[in-house]
């Protein structure tokens, strides 16, 4: 094979082997197999629940916009389709919120409040350490300005360019 198709071959073996393609595949499996479950409890439970006000179950709720309804004839508004699917979602976006971002956001709350107190202590230790630099300089030029030959000229040379000052 050529270098282009090897390079590509390559690229893509690498996109496989990403940890959040396989973290999508997962989800798509998992979250068809909730489908069915979400499914499954409003055909079973929430239609004949709803259908226990009226005379039929969800599904079978309809209208009929012209003419005579029949299986040929007729226009059918399945409004009780539209109602069960936005159920189904509703069922659905539910769980979802407080089985699993609900819960998320409290363990990322709780962990950035964790790495703040963290941060408060590195800036506190960072204060503390600038306030010692401070000390050891003013304890430096005082023992240089109080010891033998602490008169002009005795000190480091000055340079005219910009220096670090404390």
């Amino acid at each position: 094979m050529s270098e282009d198709k090897t390079g590509v071959m390559a690229g893509f073996k690498a996109f496989l082997m990403r940890g959040n393609v396989i973290d999508l595949a997962i989800a798509v499996v998992v979250g068809a197999a909730f489908t069915n479950i979400v499914n499954a409890i409003v055909k079973g439970v929430i239609n004949p629940l709803v259908g226990a006000f009226g005379t039929k179950d969800l599904e079978s709720y309809r209208s009929c916009l012209k003419g005579p309804c029949t299986a040929d004839s007729g226009i059918q508004i399945l409004w009780g389709g539209v109602l069960s699917a936005l159920l189904s979602f509703l069922i659905t976006a539910a769980v979802v919120y407080f089985l699993m971002v609900l819960p998320m956001a409290r363990i990322l709350a709780k962990r950035a409040r964790h790495d703040a107190a963290k941060e408060g202590v590195r800036e506190t230790m960072e204060v503390s350490e600038l306030e010692v630099l401070k000390e050891i300089r003013d304890t430096l030029v005082a023992q240089r300005g109080s010891g033998p030959g602490s008169g002009p000229g005795s000190g480091p040379a000055q340079s005219s360019g910009p220096g670090v000052e404390f």
